[in-house]
C-alpha cells in the first residue's frame, strides 16, 4: 500500500515557495508576456510518500508527530490512486519527486524517525506539489521545466499520481561484460569511448587496445571505465601536467612537465632558500596542502571545482562540492579537522533575457539561487563557517558557471602523513553507494553541450551534510585512538580513485558485491565507479578492525570492508567470486601516453584608451559601485554561518553596521592561543583578456595583499592555484593557460610565496545550434584563482578596513600607475584599450612587509588594498563601514608610468581618471591616528602619500586642484552599492526572488 501524505501552509499568505516561483516568473525567467501573466497564481505543499502495510490511524500518528508543524501546517492523508484530485485541471496539477536512484536524506531521516514510533514502512519519499492556474498546458510545462524541478534529477509528474509513475525496477542479474576493444578500428574506438562517456582521445584509446592485445583478451567494462577515471583529465592534470611545446614573443621552450616546471619548481626553490626555516609540511601530495601552524598543529587547504555538475544541477553540484572539499580535508594525512569554508562562484549576467539563452542553459537566476544554497545548506549544516570569498559575473559563464569550494582545517604535526600497509582491510566509511555521480570525473573533462542535461544527469551527486559530520567526528575519535594507516575521501571515480590510489604500490583486492548500497539494482560497473556522496575509504590493520567497527557503529556510522591491500602490484575487483577486472597498477598509473600538445601565445596588440563620453567623478564612483563585480555581495553573505565554532575574528562583513567588506578573513584555530590563520583570495579574469601573465600575477598580488590588509605576515603566506580555462586543445587558449603558469612561476618566486596545492579544470566551454542550425560555442574567459593562507602572531594586533576615529589621517601606499585596462571604470563606460595593470614585486616586497610592521606597531588603524575601482571604491568602502566621511585632495598622488597605449596626457580629466580609478597593484589605504604621524612617515618614506582626513560629516568629499570632484553622502554610498544585490530588493530572505 503506498499512502500520500501531503502537506500544505496552515496560512496560504504563508506559502513562501509560491510566492518565490511566482516573482521569479514576473521576473521574466519563462519570459511570458504580461497577458499570459494576467491570470497567473501557483499555490505550493510538499509532502511524503510511505509503502508498507500500515493503516490510516498509523499514518495520521506520523504525519502528526513527525512531518507538520501543527502551528504552521496542516495536512491531508489519502491512498495513491485514490480519485480525490481528480477533479483538478490536467496539466495544471504538478508533482516533483527525486528520481528513482537520486539520494533523498529528507526521506531517509523520515524512515528512521518513522521506525523509532515503531512503525515499519518499507519505503518512503518526498515530492512537492504545485497548483497552478492562469497558465495553458504548454505554459504549465515550461514552468515545471524551467522552474519547478530540474529534470536531470527529479521527476516529473502532471496530474494525480499514480502508482505506475512511481514504480521502480530494482532488478540487476550479473553478466559479465566484455568491451569487443583488440579487433577495433580507429573509428570503433571513437564510438566506444563516445558510448561509455570516457573522454579520452584516440591515443590513449589506442594505447588501452595495445596493451590488451598483449594480454590476449578484451577489456571489461569496470577495467575500460577504471582506466578512463584514472586518465582523466579531472584526476591526472594530463594538461598541465603534460609535455608542451610553447611559443610567445621570447621564442621557443619545451616543457615535459608544464606544473613540475612552473608551479611546482617555484615552491621547491623556496623551500631550498628556506632550508631549515621551511613551514611547508606537505605540498601537491595529499588531499590539500599542509603547513606549519605552531609547535604542536599544521593547516591544511585544499580549494576544489565542482563546475559540470553545478551548471547541470545548481544545487546539488554546488552542495557536493563543499562536501567534497571538506572530506579533501578529512582525508588529508591521518585526518585534518575541518574550521571553515571558502567558495568563490562565477555567474552569467542574472539580468539575461530568457530568450537570449542557449538552448540547455538554464537562467542564471535560478544557477544563481541553486549555487548559493547548496554551498549555504551544506556548510551550515555541517556547523562548519564560510568566512570568505567573492562572486564575479561576465556573460561567459553562462553555459559553464564556476564553482570554486575550499576548506582550511587542523591537524596534529604528528597525524600529517599516511601509509596504507600489506594485508590492510580497505574499509568503506560513511554514505551508502547509489547511482548518483557516475562517471563524473570524465564528465567534467568533458566540453558542455545543450544535451548534457540529459547524457550526464548521473555525473550529479546529492549530498547529506548531517551524514558527513557524524562520518568526521568518528574518523577523528579513530584517528586519535590509531585504528588506521591511511584514509582517503571518495571523491571523483568513487571507489575506482580511491582505492586505486591507495593501493598504486601495494596492490588491492576489492569485493564489490559487500559495498552497502542505497537500492538494489545497481551494477558491479557503477558500485564501483560511483561517486555517491559522504564515503570515506580507510587503510585498517585487521587487529584493529573490531575497536573500529564498534566505533562507527556507536555514532551510527556504517563502516563495511570490502576488501584487502595485498602485495600483488594489480587491482583486482570481485563480484560474488566472479573476477570482473585485473589490472596492472603500473600501466593503470603509469601506462598514460605522453602526448605532446602545442601551445602559442601573442600578447594582444596595445590600444590607446578610448575616452568616455561623459565623465562624471560621482556618476562614474556611483556606478562602479552599483555595478553587480563591485556591488555589495551581502544578500549571500548573510546566508552563511560565520560565527559557529566561535573561531572567527575578522569576518566577511565588518564596521560599525557589519556591511563593509573585508579584505580578508581572520580565524583562531586553537581558542587555547592568540596565533591566527588568515585566508584570503585574488581572481582578475578581465586583466585575462590582455595578457594571461598579468592577470596570474595581479591575482597573486591581490591575494596577498589581502592578507597583509588586515595583519598577516608576508613572510609566512601559502598559496593555491585554481585554473579554469577553455578548450586547450587550441594551441591559443594553451598558451594563454602556459603564460599564466609562468607568471605563478616568477611572482611566487620572487615573494617567497610557496604554491601548496591547487586543481585545474579544463574545456569549460558549451556548444550549441543556434536557430540557424550553425554550432556556437561559449567558452569562458582564462580564469584563475589564488588563494591565500596567512598567519598571525596575535589576532588582537589584526586590522579592518573601517574608519575607526574622526580627525585621523588618511594615506595612500604604494604607487599608481596609468593601468586602466580591464578596469571597472572602463567596463562601466565601456572602454577598449588601456594598459592592464602590472606587479612590480620587488618593490611591492618591500611594500608589504612594511605594512605588516606598521600594523605590529599599532600605526595603523583602517587598512583596505586597492583592488576593483582604484581609490575612490576604496575610500567610500571604508567611510560606509565605519560611518564616518573622509575628505580628500588628489595632488599628492603622483604617478609616472605612462605608456603609449594610454590616452595623452593633454585631456584634462586623465590624470583624475587615473588618481581615482586605477587599478594598479600593490597599494592601500590607511588611517593613521595623527600621533603616529611622524613616525609613520619616516618608516615609508616616498611610499606613502597624505591625501585627507576621516570626518564625522557623513560624507566622502574628493577634491583636485582645489576644486571639488566628488561629493556624495555615505547613504548615498550605500544606496549604491546595497541596491544590486539588496534583502530589500528582488533578492529577498535568501532566495533569489
Amino acid at each position: 500500500m503506498l499512502w500520500q501524505i501531503t502537506v500544505y501552509p496552515a496560512d496560504p499568505q504563508h506559502d513562501r515557495l509560491a510566492h518565490q516561483v511566482a516573482n521569479s516568473v514576473r521576473l521574466g525567467v519563462l519570459g511570458l508576456n504580461d497577458q499570459s501573466m494576467s491570470g497567473f497564481q501557483i499555490a505550493s505543499a510538499h509532502g511524503f510518500l510511505l509503502q508498507g502495510d500500515l493503516d490510516l490511524a498509523t499514518v495520521k500518528k506520523i504525519a502528526t508527530k513527525l512531518l507538520t508543524e501543527s502551528a504552521v501546517e496542516r495536512f491531508e492523508v489519502s491512498r495513491v490512486g485514490d480519485s480525490s484530485e481528480e477533479n483538478v485541471e490536467a496539466g495544471h496539477l504538478v508533482y516533483v519527486l527525486p528520481k528513482p536512484g537520486v539520494t533523498d536524506a529528507q526521506a531517509d531521516s523520515a524512515l528512521a524517525a518513522i521506525q523509532l514510533l515503531g512503525a515499519t514502512p518499507s519505503a518512503a519519499r518526498t515530492f512537492r506539489r504545485f497548483q497552478v492556474t492562469g497558465l495553458t498546458n504548454e505554459e504549465a510545462q515550461l514552468l515545471a521545466s524551467r522552474l519547478l524541478a530540474n529534470e536531470s534529477i527529479e521527476q516529473v509528474v502532471f496530474g494525480p499520481l499514480q502508482i505506475k509513475q512511481l514504480e521502480i525496477d530494482n532488478r540487476y542479474e550479473f553478466a559479465l561484460t566484455r568491451v569487443a576493444l583488440r579487433e577495433a578500428g580507429d573509428d570503433q574506438l571513437r564510438e566506444i569511448n563516445q558510448a561509455f562517456q570516457l573522454s579520452l582521445n584516440l591515443v590513449e584509446m589506442q594505447t588501452i587496445q595495445a596493451h590488451f592485445r598483449q594480454l590476449d583478451r578484451d577489456p571489461t567494462d569496470i577495467e575500460l571505465e577504471t582506466i578512463a577515471q584514472t586518465w582523466s583529465e579531472h584526476c591526472s592534470h594530463k594538461t598541465l601536467a603534460g609535455r608542451i611545446d610553447y611559443c610567445d614573443e621570447h621564442g621557443e621552450r619545451h616543457f615535459n612537465n608544464m606544473l613540475k616546471e612552473t608551479i611546482f619548481a617555484a615552491t621547491q626553490n623556496i623551500r631550498k632558500q628556506l632550508g631549515e626555516r621551511d613551514w611547508c609540511v606537505s605540498v601537491f601530495k595529499d588531499n590539500a596542502g599542509v603547513i606549519k601552524f605552531d609547535d604542536q598543529l599544521n593547516l591544511t587547504f585544499k580549494v576544489e571545482t565542482h563546475n559540470r555538475p553545478t551548471a547541470i544541477e545548481p544545487y546539488g553540484g554546488a552542495n557536493t562540492g563543499i562536501g567534497g572539499v571538506i572530506r579533501d580535508t578529512l582525508g588529508t594525512g591521518m585526518g585534518a579537522k575541518p574550521l571553515c569554508n571558502t567558495d568563490v562562484f562565477c555567474f552569467g549576467d542574472p539580468n539575461t533575457q530568457t530568450r537570449d539563452l542557449p538552448p540547455g542553459v538554464m537562467h542564471p537566476r535560478r544557477i544563481m539561487q541553486g549555487v548559493v544554497s547548496g554551498v549555504r545548506d551544506y556548510g551550515n549544516r555541517m556547523g562548519i563557517p564560510t568566512i570568505n570569498g567573492a562572486v564575479f559575473f561576465d556573460q561567459r559563464y553562462l553555459g559553464n558557471p564556476l564553482v570554486f569550494c575550499g576548506n582550511v582545517g587542523m591537524i596534529p604535526q604528528e597525524h600529517s602523513f599516511k601509509q596504507p600497509q600489506h594485508n590492510d582491510l580497505i574499509v568503506s566509511v560513511g554514505g551508502r553507494t547509489g547511482r548518483d555521480g557516475i562517471r563524473g570525473a570524465t564528465f567534467s573533462s568533458a566540453e558542455l553541450t545543450e544535451s548534457s542535461e540529459q547524457t550526464s544527469s548521473g555525473a550529479v551527486q546529492i549530498g547529506n551534510p548531517i551524514i558527513e559530520k557524524i562520518v568526521v567526528d568518528v574518523v577523528l575519535e579513530a584517528r586519535d585512538r590509531g585504528l588506521y594507516h591511511a584514509i582517503t575521501d571518495c571523491g571523483a571515480g568513487g571507489f575506482s580513485s580511491a582505492v586505486g590510489e591507495m593501493g598504486e604500490e601495494i596492490g588491492a583486492e576489492v569485493w564489490l558485491d559487500k559495498a552497502p548500497l542505497k537500492y538494489q539494482g545497481l551494477s558491479y560497473t557503477e558500485i564501483w565507479i560511483s561517486e555517491a556522496q559522504e564515503r570515506m575509504v580507510c587503510s585498517v590493520p585487521e587487529s584493529h578492525w573490531e575497536e573500529f567497527r564498534d566505533l562507527c557503529m556507536s555514532e551510527g556510522v556504517e563502516a563495511t570492508v570490502i576488501g584487502r591491500f595485498v602485495p600483488t602490484g594489480r587491482l583486482q575487483l570481485k563480484y560474488h567470486d566472479n573476477i570482473v577486472g585485473d589490472l596492472d597498477l603500473e600501466f593503470l598509473h603509469q601506462g598514460r601516453p605522453a602526448t605532446i600538445r602545442q601551445a602559442e601565445y601573442a600578447p594582444s596588440a596595445s590600444l590607446p584608451l578610448s575616452t568616455p563620453s561623459c565623465f562624471l567623478p560621482g556618476e562614474s564612483l556611483l556606478s562602479i559601485l552599483s555595478s553587480l563585480n563591485v556591488a555589495s555581495k551581502h544578500w549571500i553573505i548573510r546566508q552563511y554561518d560565520h560565527e559557529v565554532l566561535g573561531r572567527s575574528v575578522i569576518k566577511p562583513l565588518v564596521g560599525s553596521r557589519n556591511d563593509g567588506p573585508s579584505d580578508a578573513a581572520v580565524i583562531r584555530p586553537r581558542l587555547d592561543s592568540q596565533r591566527g590563520a588568515v585566508i584570503a583570495c585574488g581572481m582578475n579574469p578581465y586583466f585575462g583578456d590582455f595578457d594571461t601573465y598579468h592577470m596570474a600575477a595581479s591575482s597573486i598580488n591581490e591575494a596577498i595583499r589581502n592578507c597583509v590588509a588586515v595583519g598577516a605576515d608576508p613572510s609566512r603566506i601559502a598559496i593555491l592555484d585554481n585554473f579554469c580555462w577553455g578548450f586547450t586543445d587550441r594551441p591559443t587558449t594553451l598558451g594563454s593557460l602556459v603564460r599564466a603558469a609562468l607568471a605563478c612561476r616568477d611572482i611566487a618566486e620572487a615573494y617567497g610565496t610557496p604554491f601548496i596545492s591547487g586543481k585545474d579544470s579544463l574545456n569549460n566551454e558549451f556548444s550549441y545550434l543556434d536557430s540557424s542550425g550553425k554550432r556556437q560555442t561559449i567558452s569562458i574567459p582564462a580564469t584563475l584563482l589564488i588563494s591565500a593562507l596567512g598567519q598571525v602572531a596575535d589576532v588582537n594586533q589584526c586590522v579592518t578596513m573601517d574608519f575607526k576615529q574622526a580627525g585621523s589621517l588618511i594615506y595612500q601606499l604604494g604607487q599608481t600607475h596609468a593601468e586602466l585596462g580591464g578596469s571597472h571604470f572602463s567596463l562601466v563606460h565601456q572602454l577598449t584599450g588601456g594598459q592592464v595593470p602590472q606587479v612590480d614585486a620587488g618593490s611591492s616586497k618591500a611594500l608589504f612587509a612594511a605594512v605588516h610592521q606598521a600594523i605590529i606597531f599599532g600605526w595603523i588603524k583602517a587598512c583596505h588594498d586597492l583592488s576593483e575601482g582604484g581609490l575612490s571604491v576604496a575610500l567610500a568602502e571604508m567611510s560606509l563601514a565605519g560611518d564616518l566621511g573622509c575628505e580628500v585632495e588628489l595632488d599628492s598622488i603622483t604617478f609616472d608610468r605612462m605608456r603609449a597605449c594610454d590616452v595623452e596626457r593633454a585631456q584634462p580629466e586623465y590624470k583624475t581618471i587615473v588618481q581615482l580609478f586605477s587599478e594598479s597593484n600593490s597599494r592601500f589605504v590607511v588611517e593613521v591616528a595623527t600621533e603616529h604621524q611622524s613616525l609613520f612617515e619616516q618608516h615609508f618614506g616616498d611610499l606613502c602619500q597624505a591625501i585627507g582626513r576621516v570626518q564625522t560629516i557623513p560624507r566622502v568629499t574628493i577634491t583636485s586642484q582645489g576644486n571639488p570632484i566628488i561629493d556624495l553622502t555615505i547613504e548615498q554610498i550605500r544606496h549604491a552599492w546595497q541596491r544590486p544585490l539588496d534583502l530589500g530588493g528582488e533578492y529577498q530572505n535568501g532566495d533569489l526572488q
